[in-house]
């Protein structure tokens, strides 16, 4: 049960093998047994869980049921839903109930499915640990020592110990993608716009992009269908017709272009996770596909440009969280700017006030020219870079992380070490392309491996597909951490 897909779930369901409320209650007792030792859950409510279920019983029994009508989904906490808290993992937002829903928990309460709770993630979303949670570090469940990956680590986590069968997260800057591939699950990023900003906590706008965490391709594209739509509400959100992004399921490979950029490849990576990512890439040629050469020659300057931008973009958002309208007040202060000052200083950690300090600074006076407008114009060719690489390939594929997880506290005094984490995964979010990770297998630590596949703009069917195909024909996505084995 656990380790059934979520079309496998649906199938239970829709045949009264099981009811909702049966498969809800399953995983909240998972999440009363495990989460204690993950933290992967900030906020569980039992009630409000089991009633959406009986809803979706209901809908299943008239014969109303969709694809997701039933099945538990956890929301990362970054999600406003109304009648939740939601936290954002900060201190900022401890009691803040949400008055509405986003439009990716509108989605999901359209298909049916249940809410199941909000995960733990890196405060504000900044972070690749999740080590910079409010509520405190999140567990890799494959080791208790290890990271899960962040922001997203609490869904990460919380989906690869099966506490749930799938999970919402969002990639700013590889936040979906690196921690799937730190604990062993598959994670999409859609191209920018396909899934409406609305409802959901801001970071740096121009990046965030919300996107599915499940076990398996196949899952996710079950879920991206619920997810995707446009919405009016969110002036960045593509008008596009809808998608079914499971229609190229069970396409061959044979003739698939995969483009292996060069810079990913090189000094950097380490050993164990290059040799599963060529294991992988083997597997992709005896399916069918080619491999081709490709370079993306200013992927180098993706990190500086990156933590120009998203500070840049975090400084402005987080100007909103003062202490008057909501969010946390300093219980002792002077004036209105002594008020201001210490809400602030009170209610963000660390990593939240290290960004708006680089954002406040790049955007002041006299260095706006010399870095904000700088890191846009790089912020192009790197985009551009992308576009020369996709005419020559189909997909572009690589590590998703340059080393599997690291060990609690290990970077946390490194920012730098810490960001260059994500050295591999940036660039997608500035060029705005789609991006995903699968499992590829594990590291000399026994910890998993990721590979990831970057698609062209508004090539999330195909990606899928093609992450689908090497599922298939392997079973890394099927490996369960010790802590989940039934």
């Amino acid at each position: 049960m656990l380790n059934a897909s979520l079309k496998e779930l649906a199938g239970l369901l829709a045949g009264k093998k099981i009811s909702s409320v049966e498969l809800t209650q399953l995983f909240l007792k998972r999440i009363g047994e495990l989460n204690p030792a993950l933290n992967a859950f900030v906020t569980v409510d039992e009630g409000k869980s089991l009633a959406q279920a009986e809803a979706a019983d209901a809908l299943i029994a008239s014969g109303q049921a969709g694809p997701l009508t039933g099945i538990p989904v956890a929301q990362k906490d970054i999600f406003c839903a109304e009648g939740w808290r939601t936290t954002c993992g900060s201190k900022m937002l401890h009691n803040f109930v949400s008055p509405y829903d986003a439009h990716v928990i509108e989605q999901f309460n359209r298909a049916g499915a249940v809410n199941l709770g909000k995960t733990n993630m890196d405060e504000f979303a900044m972070g690749s640990s999740n080590e910079t949670s409010f509520y405190g570090k999140v567990k890799n469940p494959w080791g208790l020592n290890a990271v899960p990956g962040g922001s997203s680590g609490g869904s990460a986590a919380a989906v690869a110990a099966r506490l749930c069968p799938a999970a919402t997260g969002t990639d700013t800057g590889g936040s979906i993608r690196q921690p799937a591939a730190l604990t062993g699950i598959s994670g999409i990023k859609p191209t920018y716009g396909v899934v409406s900003r609305y409802g959901m906590i801001a970071f740096a706008s121009s990046l965030d992009q919300a996107g599915p965490m499940a076990k398996s391709a196949e899952d996710l594209a079950l879920l991206l269908n619920a997810m995707a739509g446009f919405d009016p509400r969110d002036s960045t959100s593509l008008e596009r017709p809808k998608e079914d992004y499971g229609r190229d399921l069970g396409q061959p490979l044979k003739g698939l272009r995969i483009g292996l950029p060069r810079e990913y490849f090189a000094a950097g990576l380490a050993a164990d996770v290059a040799q599963a990512v060529e294991t992988a890439l083997a597997e992709y040629r005896r399916l069918g596909a080619e491999t081709v050469e490709v370079s993306l020659p200013n992927s180098k300057l993706a990190v500086p440009v990156y933590y120009v931008l998203a500070p840049a973009e975090a400084s402005s958002n987080l100007a909103r969280f003062d202490g008057v309208r909501y969010g946390y007040r300093a219980p002792e202060y002077t004036d209105l700017n002594d008020m201001y000052g210490k809400s602030r200083a009170q209610g963000f950690g660390a990593e939240v006030k290290r960004r708006i300090m680089i954002g406040t600074y790049v955007l002041s006076a006299g260095y706006y020219d010399a870095y904000y407008l700088k890191a846009q114009k790089l912020r192009r060719l790197i985009a551009q870079d992308f576009t020369d690489a996709f005419a020559r390939c189909d997909v572009i594929m690589g590590p998703t992380s340059p080393t599997t997880a690291f060990n609690l506290g290990e970077k946390s005094d490194d920012p730098v070490s810490m960001y260059l984490s994500d050295i591999y995964t940036i660039a997608v979010n500035l060029a705005g392309l789609p991006g995903m990770s699968i499992p590829a297998g594990f590291g000399a630590n026994g910890l998993p491996v990721g590979l990831q596949i970057v698609g062209n703009y508004f090539g999330e069917a195909k990606m899928l597909n093609v992450a689908h195909q090497f599922q298939l024909a392997t079973d890394w996505h099927t490996r369960l951490p010790p802590l989940s084995e039934e």
